[in-house]
């Protein structure tokens, strides 16, 4: 059966809609950043591109970097535009764009966020890299989806007891990152992450300039949270999207967190641009070994 093309909506060359893409433009490892900017900072480094293609906030370079073939592309922020970009990437490789039907033999990717965060810790300092092994999504976006087989609901169930989250806001899900993936990038200059992604970067974040937030505290309940092994580390605004539509559609991710900022003691990393580029050549040596 044929999907309709109200759902699978192509552009007139046949890409798909969002991300202007063909099948054959994009590689099995994609590394995902929010910053269309920072697409040519990472792809500066490979030994050649063969693809650069933009729509709208969607900047995608494919290459080879030692060796392997690699895409990279933003995304722009939230976990809205994660359901777009992961779920067409999905739909390139396990899709038959021409004849509109799911392949029979499908494709898993693998898919690493290079991104930035706020540390919600005192002892994880600015500059310090945030490898996620679970995110903890304040978004809602995986409740649109049927299958939450693989959400820790009672990780999500105890952060809702402790901190008394409002039921205003979306029930909170929980899910655990590509475990393999994870390891492969892990090393000594690497913390494990409990990571926090919220729906926006100031009152959902805690963050007043002039409009008040209800619970002014809230990000110290956060901190407070904790469950077994679990605190929440850090809070950003992609990684429970990418592990959460990974997770679903059968992907492998990761997300590399740079910590920009300490909200626990209110430091800014003064040579942020300098240690990024540090992550980059330090995330993609890691997926080449």
């Amino acid at each position: 059966m044929s999907l309709e093309a109200s759902e699978l909506i192509l552009n007139e060359d046949g890409s798909i809609y969002h991300l202007g893409l063909l099948p054959e433009e994009l590689a099995n490892t994609i590394i995902t950043v929010g910053d269309p900017a920072r697409v040519p900072k990472i792809s500066a480094h490979f030994d050649s591109i063969e693809i650069k293609k933009q729509k709208r906030e969607f900047c995608t370079h494919t290459g080879v970097y030692k060796g392997k073939k690699i895409t990279v592309m933003s995304t722009g922020m939230g976990t809205d535009n994660i359901d777009i970009a992961l779920t067409e990437l999905d739909a390139l490789v396990n899709i038959d764009l021409k004849a509109k039907k799911i392949k029979n033999k499908l494709t898993s990717l693998d898919i690493i966020r290079i991104g930035t965060t706020g540390s919600i810790r005192k002892e994880i300092p600015v500059g310090s890299y945030i490898l996620s092994e679970f995110a903890l999504g304040f978004d809602g976006l995986m409740h649109y989806y049927k299958d939450d087989s693989f959400l820790r609901k009672d990780i999500a169930e105890a952060f809702v007891e402790q901190t008394g989250w409002s039921t205003k806001k979306a029930f909170p899900y929980v899910v655990e990152g590509g475990k393999e993936l994870i390891n492969k990038l892990s090393s000594d200059k690497t913390i494990q992450g409990f990571t926090g992604t919220n729906v926006g970067f100031y009152g959902p974040q805690g963050r007043v300039l002039r409009a008040e937030v209800p619970d002014p505290e809230m990000n110290d309940k956060i901190a407070a949270f904790a469950y077994k092994r679990y605190s929440v580390t850090n809070l950003e605004m992609e990684t429970s999207g990418i592990y959460g539509i990974s997770k679903l559609l059968g992907h492998n991710a990761a997300s590399m967190n740079l910590v920009l900022a300490n909200r626990a003691t209110g430091e800014f990393l003064e040579n942020a641009s300098e240690m990024m580029e540090e992550l980059i050549l330090y995330t993609l040596d890691k997926i080449v070994q």
